[in-house]
C-alpha cells in the first residue's frame, strides 16, 4: 500500500525511525514523506534518497508563518516562524525523489495571539500562492492542508487555473465541500480519521465524513495516515505510523462495498498517477 502523507521524519520518530522504516519496507509499502518547514522538508528528501521506497514532499506549512503553540493529542509544539524561501524550496525540488510541493494550505483551528484573522488569512494566502507558483514551475502537484477554512481555501482555489494537480490532505469536510474540490480538479486524501466513531455530542461531522467516502468517485481517493497523528481506531492513542494505513484501506472497503485489495489497487493507482512514484 501506499501512504500518500506521512512525517516519519520529525523528533517523534528520532528513537526509532530506522525500525518503523523497516516494518514499512518489510509490508512493502511506498511512502510520501511530507515536510511542514525548512528542515522537515530536508529531512524528507534526505529519507527519500536513503530508502528507495520512500519518496519526498516539500513546503511550509501554514502554522509554521507565525510564532504559535499547537497542542495536539499526539505532540504539542512551539511553531518556528518562517518566510517561504522560494530559491530554497526550489533547489530542493530538483531532486528527483520530490514529488509535490506542501504541505501548504490554510490553517484557521491553531491561530496564532496577537494577529488578526484577516492578518492571518493575507499570509498564508500569499504563502500558497508562492507555493502554488513553484508547483507549476516544477510540474508537480500540491498537497493542500485545510483546517476549518474549506470555504475561504475554495475562494483562493478558484482563483487559480483549472484544472488544479493535487490532494486536499486528511479531508473531513463534508460532500457540499468534496465536490467542489473534485471539480477544480483535486483529490481527496483519507486518514484513520474514516475509523473514528461519531462523537455521541457531535456526531453530524463523522456522518458527514463517511457520506463523503460513499460517494467520493474511486479514481479520486488516495489513502493516508498523516503520522505520527491520527493513529486509526484500533490503534487509537498510539503514535500513529505509516503501516497503520491499512486500516483506512478496510474501512473504506467497508462503506464503498469493495475487497480490501481493489481498494488497495485503486488507491495505489490514483497515488501513483497523482504523484509519479514510478520515477
Amino acid at each position: 500500500m501506499i501512504d500518500t502523507h506521512c512525517h516519519v521524519q520529525f523528533n517523534t520518530y528520532k528513537d526509532d525511525a530506522e525500525i518503523v522504516m523497516k516494518k514499512c519496507q518489510d509490508a512493502g509499502m511506498i511512502l510520501n514523506i511530507v515536510g511542514s518547514q525548512q528542515t522537515t522538508s530536508a529531512r524528507a528528501v534526505e529519507y527519500a534518497q536513503k530508502y528507495d521506497f520512500a519518496f519526498a514532499t516539500i513546503g511550509i506549512h501554514p502554522v509554521h508563518l507565525f510564532p504559535t503553540f499547537v497542542d495536539e493529542a499526539e505532540s504539542g509544539f512551539q511553531s518556528r516562524q518562517e518566510t517561504f524561501d522560494y530559491e530554497y524550496y526550489k533547489k530542493l525540488a530538483q531532486n528527483k525523489k520530490v514529488v509535490a510541493i506542501g504541505e501548504c494550505g490554510l490553517e484557521f483551528f491553531h491561530l496564532p495571539e496577537g494577529f488578526t484573522k484577516e492578518e492571518v488569512l493575507a499570509k498564508q494566502t500569499e504563502t500558497f500562492l508562492l507555493q502554488h507558483k513553484l508547483a507549476t514551475e516544477m510540474n508537480l502537484p500540491l498537497v493542500i492542508h485545510v483546517r476549518d477554512a474549506h470555504q475561504e481555501m475554495i475562494d483562493l482555489l478558484k482563483t487559480l487555473p483549472a484544472p488544479i494537480k493535487g490532494v486536499i490532505h486528511c479531508y473531513t469536510g463534508d460532500w457540499t465541500y468534496g465536490q467542489q474540490y473534485l471539480a477544480l480538479g483535486l483529490n481527496l486524501g483519507f486518514t484513520g480519521v474514516v475509523t473514528f466513531a461519531p462523537k455521541k455530542t457531535n456526531p453530524q461531522p463523522q456522518l458527514d465524513l463517511l457520506e463523503v467516502v460513499k460517494n467520493v468517485p474511486l479514481d479520486r481517493m488516495v489513502i493516508e495516515t498523516d503520522s505520527p497523528y491520527l493513529a486509526p481506531q484500533a490503534y487509537r492513542g498510539q503514535r500513529c505510523e505509516p503501516w497503520m494505513v491499512v486500516e483506512v484501506a478496510k474501512k473504506i472497503a467497508e462503506i464503498k462495498n469493495l475487497g480490501l485489495e481493489e481498494v488497495d489497487k485503486l488507491t495505489t493507482e490514483n497515488a501513483t498517477r497523482l504523484f509519479g512514484f514510478n520515477r
